[in-house]
């Protein structure tokens, strides 16, 4: 009895995280699909996307906490931003007291057009999780919060793991 009931544990959490799956590559077609929209490339939307949910948030990016976020190097981040600056989708602002700080805002038709576009989303979002009484969802937040510090943890001990060389069949590097 124990081993089914283990089982059964076992086979929802595969279940949880092919839905979790599902849901990533969900979120990253539309991530493609608003790139398309505005005419840019996956990774410059990407961009103005964590630029503009960051002010939402009231915690707005610095160019190096971009960079982190989505996984450039700081000269990469600088190309980019200089190329989304030139188009007017985002400007770089010394707000801080310490004037070496930069702030990154997003212009202002970013925010209209990502409304536009993921605006009947969020309704239908909202919609979806309306049922849900509100400590459900807070053990759906915990739970992801576990699942993202997990996950989170694990790709900054990859950082610090050199790759492996290649090896032949019997084990001896080429």
């Amino acid at each position: 009895m124990e081993e089914a009931v283990r089982d059964g544990v076992a086979q929802q959490r595969e279940r949880l995280m092919e839905s979790l799956r599902i849901y990533g590559g969900h979120y990253s077609e539309l991530s493609r699909r608003f790139a398309a929209w505005l005419g840019l490339h996956s990774t410059d939307a990407t961009a103005v996307l964590e630029i503009a949910a960051a002010e939402e948030r009231g915690t707005p990016l610095s160019p190096a906490r971009l960079s982190e976020r989505i996984s450039l190097s700081t000269g990469a981040t600088t190309a980019l931003l200089n190329r989304l600056e030139a188009a007017g989708h985002i400007t770089r602002a010394r707000e801080h007291s310490d004037r070496r700080i930069v702030t990154l805002r997003s212009g202002a038709h970013i925010q209209e057009r990502a409304d536009e576009f993921f605006g009947p989303l969020a309704h239908r979002l909202d919609a979806a999780m309306s049922p849900y009484p509100p400590r459900f969802l807070e053990q759906v937040e915990a739970f992801m919060a576990d699942l993202n510090a997990t996950v989170n943890s694990h790709l900054t001990e990859q950082d610090t793991v050199t790759p492996h060389s290649p090896r032949t069949s019997d084990g001896r590097t080429p």
